[in-house]
């Protein structure tokens, strides 16, 4: 490893700017070089879909840090920059201008890209996707304008931005493979709860459905077809259907690749000198024993703070219980724990799941595998403690609203 070369970041968003930080702070006072495609200061991917795009939240209020502080501390953030190629042999990526860049120690947090529908009509110029700051400029602009839309995919990004157009006063149509919303995530009974949120706020879901074309007149979107012939009319297409690790950088370097880059608990990869964070990085887990990916803004915080100071060689493990959040109309979210679809036996709620106010714990051979609290704030650290703890808890006391968590 050459001294004298920099520590490169390649990726420019929150968790790049979250690594950049750390390594400061832990420290490091040589070259750091953090480098991002898209033509912003690093910034927050939740309020493009919250805040942001419902107009409550200035532009401002998205970015890690403001310009000043990268030259404060000294770091040389080069946006609307691609890099094309990696050489760990080498210790050297490529630019897309033909330049190289040796580094000492790498660390990719490339995120992760929306998944593209595969049907005619899908390259129209009204169907939308949304993951970049420019999307969501495009989506309030949208719904300034639209009466009626339509969203393939009831997942996270389909709901919040099917929220965000209905208190627009835009018309929406949630299309759906499955039979409920976020079924792979959290299973019938709380999947029927946000069912029941968006009915009640005017939208309207059609489940069970299949795309097979987006039509349209003159480039622009008029509706969706589906397999059973029927038309949803459409000025525009909200396209949420997942999204896709973006590994190939480093899969032409021949780093170990599986849904996701392949690294230890110190979020190092299949080179010693490659770290990889964020959405990007399938991590082995300590407290669950395995690989996982996760997508939340929460690993974006603090799996790449790990990553940084494994750079500088110091002992880490990254256990952090993963942790996501949506607000939703009059519905406020926190999940805390992972569980995968058919890992749990049985679902205990605690509270008003009518009122929407309840705690969700997701449970197996009485051990608690994740808790949802709804509209209950202050409860996320003794879920993770319950989660963590691994202990079989007495589910009769788990359901009851006069126990409090801490005694379980």
């Amino acid at each position: 490893m050459d001294a004298t070369a920099p520590h490169v970041i390649v990726g420019a968003g929150l968790a790049g700017a979250q690594a950049a930080r750390t390594l400061r702070e832990e420290g490091y006072q040589g070259p750091l070089v953090l480098i991002g495609e898209e033509d912003e200061l690093p910034y927050e991917r939740p309020p493009l879909s919250k805040g942001y795009l419902l107009g409550k939240d200035p532009r401002e209020k998205i970015y890690v840090h403001p310009a000043a502080w990268y030259q404060e501390q000294r770091i040389d953030l080069r946006p609307g920059t691609s890099v094309t190629g990696l050489d760990p042999a080498a210790h050297r990526l490529t630019l897309a201008d033909g330049s190289t860049l040796d580094y000492a120690r790498l660390l990719l947090t490339t995120g992760a890209a929306p998944r593209r529908l595969p049907v005619p009509g899908a390259a129209l110029d009204g169907v939308h996707h949304l993951r970049r700051v420019e999307e969501s400029d495009r989506l309030r602009t949208l719904f300034r304008t639209a009466r009626r839309i339509a969203v393939i995919g009831a997942g996270w990004i389909g709901l919040e931005v099917t929220a965000a157009a209905r208190a627009a006063g835009v018309e929406v149509t949630v299309l759906e493979a499955a039979e409920l919303p976020l079924l792979r995530v959290l299973g019938r009974e709380v999947a029927e709860v946000f069912a029941q949120l968006h009915r009640e706020n005017g939208v309207e879901l059609r489940f069970g459905v299949q795309v097979t074309e987006i039509l349209g007149a003159d480039g622009a979107v008029t509706g969706v077809q589906l397999a059973d012939g029927a038309v949803v009319p459409a000025e525009a297409v909200l396209v949420g259907i997942g999204v896709r690790p973006n590994t190939a950088l480093a899969e032409q370097a021949g780093l170990a690749v599986a849904d996701g880059i392949s690294t230890d608990e110190q979020l190092r990869s299949s080179d010693p000198d490659v770290f990889a964070a964020g959405d990007v990085a399938r991590a082995h887990h300590p407290l669950y024993g395995r690989a996982i990916r996760v997508e939340h803004w929460a690993n974006a915080v603090h799996q790449p703070r790990a990553a940084a100071r494994a750079m500088l060689g110091q002992e880490v493990a990254y256990d952090r219980v993963p942790y996501f959040f949506t607000d939703q109309y009059d519905l406020g979210m926190e999940y805390t724990g992972y569980v995968e679809p058919d890992g749990y036996d049985r679902v205990v709620f605690r509270g008003d799941v009518a009122g929407r106010e309840f705690i969700a714990f997701w449970t197996a051979g009485g051990r608690v595998l994740a808790g949802m609290n709804v509209n209950i704030w202050d409860v996320t650290d003794p879920i993770r403690e319950l989660v963590r703890s691994g202990r079989v808890v007495d589910l009769d006391r788990l359901a009851d609203p006069d126990v409090p968590l801490g005694e379980l």
